[in-house]
Parts: structure tokens; C-alpha cells; sequence
């Protein structure tokens, strides 16, 4: 890094970067979970994991956007000195940073199979959802503003995943096609004339 400069990383890159495996997860669990009878049975089980991931996907997508709208609002232009993180290392980082969460609630979805089928795993692809929904969400701020919205790396925490958490002060800008990934933290279609 130069003088003066920082790491930043994509708000919704790293917000998305968690929805990927979310899903997997939560679709591998909800299919180990049917071949289990369950207390509830399979028919309730699938049912109330239906109503879970609704539920669970509302939630995550709307959490804490007044946090982000402030934060976008109060964005600073980012410095010549400042460097772009790729979309591939912010995901990279979250998934390490959160490998022990995503395996603990795996493992809690597959073990509610025992009680109602299929609803944990449901509950988790919910949680995924809502994380794209909310990328999807943020990408429609960048555009809105014209600008990409990236957070300060070291302010991420040691799980490289809270670009709305207390840490952050504020967000920095860059133009529409600085980076790798497209408003919303999708991998870019063509490559960026920057």
C-alpha cells in the first residue's frame, strides 16, 4: 500500500459474499433433512421451513439499511493513494472469516431435520437470499448516486464481514467502473475501461 493510502473493499461485495454458501448450505441440509421422518413430519417440516425462509430472507435483506443509507450519504471521495480490493479476495476473506459459523449452522440445520424436516436448511437458503436481495439492493444506491461504495478493509472486523457495523465511520466513492464487480458486487460482465 502507498503513502496515505488504504485497503478498501466493495460494500456489496462483502455483503454478498455470504449468500453463495448460505444458500448451498441451507439447499444441501434441506435435502438431508427430507429423507429424515422428523417428529413433525416431512409435510409440516417443508411447510414451516417454506414460511422460515420468507421470513428469513425479509429480514435479512431490510436489516440495517437505515445504517447504510447514512453511511452512503456521508461518503467520501476515495484517494489516489487508496487501493481497490478485488471482488475474488473480499470473498475470499469473508468465507475464512466465517468458515466456523457456516459450519456450526450447517450442522444445526441438518440436526433440526430430527424435528421438522427440510426447516433449518430452508431457514438457512432464506439467509442467503436476503443477502443477494440486500446486494441487489445496494447496487441500486450505487447507480442511483453514480458512484461504487467501498469500506475501509481494516474496518471490517477479524471475520471481514461488517461493512455497516460500528468500526465503519464512513464509506469512500469511486466511479461506476472502477473495480472488478459490477454495482451490487456481481462479477462484471466486460471488463472495465478505467
Amino acid at each position: 500500500m502507498t503513502r496515505g493510502g488504504q485497503g478498501l473493499a466493495r460494500v456489496a461485495v462483502v455483503v454478498r459474499a455470504g449468500a453463495a454458501p448460505l444458500w448451498w448450505l441451507g439447499v444441501f441440509a434441506a435435502g438431508i433433512g427430507l429423507l429424515v421422518p422428523g417428529w413433525t413430519g416431512r409435510r409440516i417440516g417443508v411447510l414451516a421451513g417454506a414460511a422460515l425462509f420468507i421470513v428469513a430472507a425479509a429480514v435479512v435483506a431490510g436489516l440495517r439499511r437505515g445504517r447504510y443509507r447514512a453511511l452512503a450519504r456521508a461518503a467520501a471521495r476515495a484517494g489516489k493513494h487508496d487501493v481497490l480490493q478485488d471482488r475474488a479476495v473480499t470473498a475470499r476473506n469473508w468465507r475464512r472469516g466465517h468458515r466456523w459459523w457456516l459450519l456450526l449452522a450447517f450442522l444445526a440445520a441438518l440436526g433440526s431435520a430430527f424435528a421438522a424436516p427440510a426447516a433449518g436448511g430452508l431457514l438457512l437458503a432464506g439467509c442467503g437470499v436476503g443477502l443477494w436481495l440486500k446486494a441487489a439492493w445496494i447496487g441500486r444506491l450505487e447507480r442511483a448516486g453514480e458512484h461504487l461504495l467501498w469500506v475501509r478493509v481494516d474496518w471490517l472486523g477479524r471475520t471481514a464481514g461488517h461493512p455497516a457495523g460500528k468500526t465503519v465511520k464512513a464509506y469512500r466513492t469511486t466511479g461506476i467502473a472502477a473495480g472488478d464487480a459490477a454495482p451490487g458486487g456481481s462479477r462484471r460482465r466486460t471488463p472495465a475501461l478505467v
